[in-house]
C-alpha cells in the first residue's frame, strides 16, 4: 500500500468520523477519535449494507456515505453501552 494510498484512507476516515460525531451529537472526541470511527465505520458499511442489499455508490462521495452511516451505527452502539451502564459516559460538550 502506497502513501498515498494510506493518506486517502485516513482522510476519508477523519471526514467520515467527524459527520458522524454530528449527526449524533457526541462532540469534543478529537481527530483520532473521528479517524478511528471513520474507518470502523467504513469496515462495517461495506461489510454490512451489501449484505442488507443498499448500494450506497461508487467512488470518493461513496464511500464518505459509506463509512459515515457505518460511523453513526458504531457511536449509536457505544450511546447505548453508556446509557445502560456498560460504559462511562463522557460529557465534553
Amino acid at each position: 500500500m502506497s502513501l498515498e494510498s494510506v493518506l486517502i484512507i485516513l482522510l476519508v476516515g477523519a471526514i467520515c468520523g467527524w459527520l458522524a460525531t454530528i449527526v449524533v451529537g457526541q462532540y469534543g472526541f478529537g481527530l483520532l477519535f473521528n479517524i478511528v470511527i471513520g474507518i470502523l465505520g467504513g469496515l462495517l458499511g461495506t461489510w454490512l449494507f451489501p449484505k442488507l442489499g443498499i448500494v450506497i455508490g461508487t467512488g470518493l462521495l461513496g464511500s464518505i456515505l459509506n463509512g459515515t452511516l457505518g460511523a453513526i451505527l458504531i457511536l449509536l452502539v457505544v450511546i447505548v453501552f453508556q446509557r445502560i451502564g456498560f460504559m462511562p459516559r463522557r460529557n465534553l460538550r
